[in-house]
């Protein structure tokens, strides 16, 4: 089962957020150590003013993914996927797909295009936002460091508008 999850579920949402921050700590821009002494009340704001949606397997949360609309006057047509993360338990069983499913559908009633970003070495990432429709336009070259190392990111998009989205990627020859 997917919902969108209220700020009465932050006691649900905290552990998964942060056993994402520390069981992949390279794929997210906070870090446990950010978040993790951080009160329940700051994770209830966190769930009042972003949409995130959580995968329930037998009730329990076993999964989450975020999505707020850009509020800019000229970036209001664009939305984010973020905070994307399975429980290991819960992987290849279709929750991450049905996560992403359930945030473009609800970000396709609000916004024209969904943007996201990943991990670019993050293969099984990768597969599953191209099978959702997603397509890259660009990298970031070094975006985040983490111990010492640099992770590169690859940005990617779904458009909702009709417009040929893989013309976004092809490059005149």
């Amino acid at each position: 089962m997917i919902r969108l999850l209220t700020p009465a579920d932050a006691a649900l949402y905290r552990p998964v957020r942060l056993e994402a921050l520390a069981s992949n700590p390279e794929a997210f821009t906070s870090t446990l150590e950010r978040e993790q002494d951080k009160p329940l009340a700051w994770f209830e704001e966190r769930l009042a003013i972003s949409d995130v949606f959580g995968a329930f397997i037998a009730g329990e949360l076993v999964g989450t993914a975020g999505f707020p609309r850009e509020d800019g006057a000229k970036t209001a047509h664009k939305g984010v996927l973020w905070g994307m993360y399975v429980r290991s338990r819960a992987r290849k069983s279709g929750t991450g797909r049905l996560l992403v499913n359930a945030v473009a559908a609800h970000a396709a009633k609000r916004v024209e295009q969904l943007h996201l970003v990943v991990v670019s070495d993050n293969e099984a990432a990768l597969r599953l936002y191209v099978a959702a429709g997603f397509v890259e336009y660009g990298r970031g070259m070094k975006a985040l460091k983490y111990n010492g190392r640099y992770y590169d990111e690859t940005l990617m998009a779904m458009f909702f508008d009709g417009s040929d989205a893989a013309a976004v990627t092809r490059r005149p020859s």
